[in-house]
């Protein structure tokens, strides 16, 4: 029986207006290849580096919230190696004084030490076109701002891999770090992975590079978990090798022997000074700093709501915001808003595949349609009725005036409609009176919201159902 052992290494774009080195833009995504570049992306001789100041910021903002240390001396060093979409010929990155070090990350009950968290510019993208016998490169990526985050090897299965990515995913968007969007390739992940009998030393690992979704990951992993396991248990070795991953086809492929620390050559970057990052620094970027997942997590179980709706409020940055404007023109209690949120209205977004933000909801439609119920102006039902027409940005004030859609509490008119089908079903009435089905009542209460509409008050309409049957 092996037990797997598992590391990582995430690639997180920063949301900067310009590239790491150079003042060229960053919003390039969708547009022509090879369109947002410059001499120094290009790799041009004579071409020197500047750096992006609030890439620092962001980095430095990022391990505070993974609890890193970023006090002190950080530096840049050249990392060479020779592949197509690396104009320069090397990466400008960090070796051994990295911006932050030695932080954690407290997932489900196990605490994941975080071992670095660096800065460097990204490489660009080669495209292979089906069934062409060449490759084509765009450079529109080379340049971003990129941090790469170094895991230690205590994650344990393919599913705690994942739902770590979620984690980071949700505090990379709530500080605004970056729009982490896999499908943007904003964010990329590397696995190193190895298995072992439990108790014995670390086994030999593989990295399985560039993988681009959470599902992705959690494939690979399982994936790889098996074949070495197959491997060693059949008497064969594992060698540290640079894997791909081909998601069609569901396994991985050899891509280059993994190269060493010698062979990037690493050496300091002689056209960017060495930074100190000073406690003065580090108290202006964490005043910048707005709520980190586990801190709105920690305030939405003070307002009451149930512990699975907190933590599913807290990863998602559009839902959180959208619920914090609504609670803030909301007096009741929190947890009702929340179950329209994660329940009609969530199930409306997700059969449109939509996000709320991309929606035309607005929080104050939102507390309107919640309000009415709660002034009994409306039932549940009618505004679940209203729902997808307030999803669609009617407000729901405007459309109960226009129909006429108030509750009725004129207890003369629903008296009226009690006898109406008291009159139209003897036998039920008989039944209840009898006390031989209590439940026989139910019978009645349906025929009489119907009569009235759907308009009554339910509450009402029972009150007054029980008194016309003698029950109280």
């Amino acid at each position: 029986m092996f037990e797997a052992v598992i590391g990582l290494e995430v690639h997180l774009h920063l949301r900067t207006r310009t590239k790491m080195f150079s003042a060229c833009r960053t919003d390039y995504f969708g547009e022509g290849p090879n369109t947002f570049t410059d001499p120094l992306t290009l790799g041009l001789p004579g071409t020197l580096p500047t750096l992006n100041a609030e890439a620092v910021d962001l980095a430095i903002m990022f391990g505070l919230a993974l609890n890193c240390d970023v006090l002190g001396f950080t530096q840049f060093h050249r990392k060479n190696y020779f592949y197509p979409d690396a104009p320069k010929n090397f990466q400008i990155s960090q070796y051994d004084r990295p911006i932050a070090r030695d932080g954690y990350v407290d997932l489900a009950g196990q605490r994941i030490r975080i071992k670095r968290a660096h800065l460097e510019d990204d490489a660009g993208k080669l495209v292979h076109p089906d069934g062409e016998a060449y490759s084509l490169i765009d450079l529109n990526r080379a340049g971003m701002p990129l941090i790469e985050m170094v895991t230690e090897p205590d994650i344990q299965s393919p599913e705690q891999a994942r739902d770590f990515l979620q984690h980071i995913r949700a505090v990379a968007q709530a500080l605004g770090v970056s729009d982490a969007n896999p499908e943007e390739g904003k964010m990329r992940c590397d696995v190193n992975v190895s298995v072992r009998r439990p108790g014995e030393p670390l086994g030999t690992k593989v990295e399985v590079k560039n993988l681009n979704s959470f599902r992705s990951v959690q494939r690979a992993l399982e994936y790889e978990i098996e074949r070495q396991g197959k491997l060693l248990a059949a008497g064969g070795r594992i060698t540290q090798d640079t894997l791909g991953w081909d998601d069609a086809a569901g396994r991985t492929y050899l891509m280059r022997t993994k190269e060493g620390e010698a062979d990037y050559r690493y050496f300091p970057e002689p056209d960017l000074p060495p930074l100190n990052i000073t406690p003065e620094w580090i108290e202006r970027v964490r005043a910048r700093m707005p709520e980190v997942p586990a801190q709105k997590e920690a305030r939405y179980l003070e307002l009451g709501i149930r512990a699975a709706d907190a933590a599913a409020l807290s990863q998602s940055v559009t839902l959180s915001r959208f619920l914090d404007a609504a609670l803030s023109g909301y007096s009741g209690k929190a947890q009702t808003l929340v179950n329209w949120l994660m329940g009609d209205v969530a199930g409306w977004l997700a059969a449109r595949e939509l996000d709320i933000a991309a929606s035309r909801l607005t929080p104050p439609h939102l507390v309107a349609l919640v309000r009415l119920i709660d002034e009994g102006t409306i039932s549940g039902k009618m505004a679940k009725d209203l729902l997808p027409e307030v999803m669609e940005g009617a407000d729901p004030a405007a459309l109960v005036r226009e129909r006429g859609l108030a509750v009725v509490t004129d207890t003369a008119a629903i008296e009226a409609a009690i006898r109406t089908v008291m009159e139209r079903n003897p036998e039920v009435v008989e039944r209840v009176r009898a006390g031989n089905n209590p439940k026989a009542i139910n019978a009645l209460f349906g025929p009489i919201m119907k009569e009235t509409g759907g308009s009554a008050k339910p509450e009402l309409v029972r009150e007054l159902l029980n008194r016309a049957l003698g029950l109280g």
